[in-house]
């Protein structure tokens, strides 16, 4: 029997949860575009600065000045999402992966999924599913075959939701 879920209200991210956001993006000491079609990230995928500030090519940072932006942006990020699960409940491991996904695609998207109304109507097992429909960027469907053979475009963002709705799955 799997423990009981605990209020959102109550949550954050766990340190395990940071860790794998910053594992999953990769550093990177100067900004890059990471597929096709994205907008310029930096440090560990910050599209944005602590200012604000959007993050721009040619833009540099250090491994502890990329953490600290990290943090920044999973803080502002975290305050929204848990307003957006008012009443709602998950496992640490939910709202860990839940906020991992909202790291990469953001909260406008999250404020909008069938993730987030699936986890309101009490139907988590449909909301790890949810995670399958985001397989594009910059409209392009990650999840496509070329040749047989994984794409080289996008295929890591395909494989991320894999990973999240196996882990999402593991726990319900």
């Amino acid at each position: 029997m799997s423990k009981a879920r605990i209020a959102v209200a109550i949550l954050s991210l766990s340190a395990a949860g940071f860790i794998g956001i910053v594992s999953h993006e990769n550093f990177t000491s100067t900004a890059v575009i990471p597929t096709k079609g994205d907008r310029p990230t930096v440090g560990f995928g910050s599209t944005f600065h602590e200012n604000g500030a959007p993050v721009k090519m040619g833009d540099t940072t250090t491994p502890a000045r990329a953490l600290v932006k990290a943090q920044a942006h999973v803080s502002k990020e975290e305050a929204i999402f848990r307003k957006s699960l008012e009443g709602a409940s998950l496992h640490q491991e939910e709202f860990d992966l839940y906020m991992d996904w909202v790291y990469q695609y953001g909260t406008t998207n999250w404020l909008g999924s069938s993730m987030r109304k699936d986890i309101l109507a009490g139907n988590h097992a449909r909301a790890c599913d949810d995670l399958l429909a985001w397989r594009k960027a910059a409209g392009y469907d990650c999840s496509t075959l070329v040749n047989g053979k994984p794409n080289q475009r996008c295929w890591g963002v395909w494989t991320r939701q894999l990973e999240r709705n196996a882990a999402c799955k593991a726990v319900q």
